[in-house]
């Protein structure tokens, strides 16, 4: 379900509105394919997929959404070889061998609109998962940049619905130290935080223009190597953990959760106890549930929340000895 996790915190007196209202206004945003001449399109569809009408799906009391987008997608040289053509055409016509610039964005403008009919369209799907009895707001993106549209999409349509409450705010979770300082305490003492393990995967860089990088892929981290590239300023931006040996994902230096995996003692428990028809509540309950009690644990990993007020957490480059202080 979900495959990566960009998480944060909504307002307290958020009060999730009357589900029938969410979908009446969720209906009117519903998702239409790009027309011929537009380049981009979005809107929300069935969490449950093609069978389903119900934009708006609640289990267990969590809110599970899906927004959809569609590009059209052009070439740059495909463009570029068209516009070089049109002037070339343009100057033999015209016997002009200048051509400014307000000319050149003129051809530009409609070769594209007479491309972009014939262009390739791309959709992707991405879900969100809003918890509101613990004000927590999990988008399935593995970049905060990348969750952005999503969150802007969610606040807009939520503004729109009929009666509801305090309008929803939303911000990134600020921990008291970043995940790249922990990360280089945790590989350099070799001493994973309770609950978590360190697997075998990891990338250091140096936070220079030289950007130079290391990996290790299904190797040990358990070596001298790894904290020697540590004390000569690589800095750790990805690293796979597990836990409570119940999820595996790769912590990214600002914090996101990327490669999740619900491993085995999870999911033998669910076909023990069966699923529903589609399998779709009992893998909201299974993701909801198993990140409901992960990322407190990873909060509580990068030294808690930080509240309202308080400086900026301890920075990527801090060394190890800083942050165990």
């Amino acid at each position: 379900m979900f495959k990566s996790a960009s998480y944060f915190r909504i307002n307290p007196d958020f009060v999730l509105p009357p589900l029938e209202a969410l979908e009446e206004t969720l209906q009117a945003t519903r998702f239409l394919p790009c027309g011929a001449t537009e380049t981009e399109s979005s809107g929300w569809i069935a969490p449950r997929g093609k069978k389903s009408l119900l934009l708006a799906e609640s289990v267990g009391g969590q809110l599970i959404l899906k927004l959809a987008t569609e590009r059209r997608a052009l070439p740059a040289s495909a463009v570029k070889a068209a516009l070089d053509e049109r002037i070339d055409k343009y100057k033999q016509e015209t016997g002009n061998e200048r051509v400014g610039a307000k000319l050149k964005k003129e051809f530009k403008e409609e070769i594209v609109f007479e491309l972009l009919p014939r262009a390739f369209t791309k959709r992707s799907a991405t879900l969100l998962w809003l918890d509101p009895a613990n004000k927590f707001l999990v988008v399935d993106s593995g970049s905060l940049s990348g969750a952005d549209r999503i969150v802007t999409a969610l606040i807009e349509v939520l503004s729109q619905v009929r009666g509801a409450g305090p309008s929803l705010t939303v911000k990134p979770v600020r921990t008291n130290t970043s995940a790249a300082a922990a990360m280089s305490h945790w590989l350099a003492t070799r001493e994973a935080p309770f609950a978590f393990s360190v697997d075998r995967d990891c990338e250091l860089k140096t936070p220079d223009d030289q950007k130079s990088t290391v990996r290790y892929s299904r190797h040990t981290l358990e070596i001298d190597e790894v904290p020697q590239h540590i004390a000569t300023g690589k800095v750790p931006t990805q690293l796979a953990m597990t836990w409570n040996e119940r999820v595996s994902f790769v912590l990214s230096e600002s914090g996101q959760l990327r490669k999740l995996k619900m491993l085995d003692v999870v999911m033998d428990g669910v076909q023990e106890g069966g699923k529903d028809d589609d399998g779709f509540d009992a893998d909201v309950a299974i993701v909801t549930g198993e990140l409901g009690g992960l990322l407190p644990d990873l909060l509580e990993a990068l030294g808690g929340e930080v509240e309202e007020g308080a400086g900026a957490p301890a920075p990527a480059a801090a060394p190890a000895e800083a942050v165990a202080a």
